[in-house]
């Protein structure tokens, strides 16, 4: 099931692990797990990212990277086949994505002995990328009655979904607020209008989609791989710019 539905989906660069993550969302439909234990599961494979980051194990680095994204997708794939949305999912991945982020750049930093403000930088670019992506998605989702549980501003904790308990929707918004609520608020700012656009194109979808998590972790990957893991900082610091422009040809498409 998409998060979109037909007519407006879109090829999404970052969503490359969907494909696999549907199979092991079906293989898991009629089994115990939950979506929250598969988010535990890319919580786990980005740490053994992070240690094989740590001691150079690059190629096995980029497979658990991969693999968190593929994870990461599979927890939302879970719980729409077995029809169980919940605010505590969307937000527990949230906060384990953006941990895991800091986490993953420091290493690359402890690894590079490169400049720690360049790469706190860095880090901030790549969250504001994401947010961008996120922000322009969400947008599409609540245009287009598509997945519900992503909203275009988060306020306030939403009300609590069937089975799930009202505190820990409240905790877990908290924490997300706390770790997002300044990117949000720095999009929010740089395209307020953006939600009241008639106009995203597939095309610019797929183009803003370069900047979803999936992607980054690929990127992130390939550089390991290749051995040009001092360049991941400089990298993220200058993709930044497209920010600026893409949010400039979403003004332009909706004058």
């Amino acid at each position: 099931m998409s998060k979109l539905p037909k007519e407006y989906q879109f090829l999404d660069l970052s969503d490359y692990g969907r494909p696999i993550a549907r199979i092991i969302a079906n293989s898991l439909k009629n089994t115990t797990l939950t979506p929250i234990h598969l988010t535990f599961g890319f919580v786990i494979s980005g740490l053994l990212a992070i240690l094989c980051i740590l001691n150079h194990y690059y190629w096995a680095a980029a497979f658990f990277l991969i693999l968190k994204s593929i994870l990461d997708a599979a927890d939302g794939e879970l719980a729409r086949v077995k029809n169980q949305p919940s605010y505590t999912g969307r937000y527990l991945d949230s906060v384990s994505d953006i941990i895991l982020n800091l986490l993953i750049m420091v290493t690359i930093w402890y690894v590079t002995d490169g400049s720690i403000w360049y790469t706190l930088l860095a880090f901030i670019g790549i969250q504001l990328q994401g947010t961008l992506y996120n922000y322009y998605y969400a947008i599409l989702r609540k245009k287009y009655n598509g997945d519900t549980t992503s909203r275009v501003f988060e306020h306030k904790a939403p009300i609590a979904m069937k089975g799930e308990n009202q505190r820990t929707v409240n905790f877990l918004f908290g924490l997300y607020n706390i770790f997002y609520g300044l990117f949000d608020w720095v999009i929010y700012g740089l395209d307020s209008r953006a939600a009241e656009s008639q106009n995203f194109p597939n095309w610019f979808m797929t183009a803003v989609s370069t900047f979803g998590l999936g992607f980054q972790l690929l990127i992130i990957g390939a550089m390991l791989m290749c051995n040009l893991d001092s360049y991941i900082v400089p990298f993220f610091i200058g993709y930044s710019i497209f920010i600026l422009l893409f949010i400039a040809i979403r003004r332009s498409l909706n004058r």
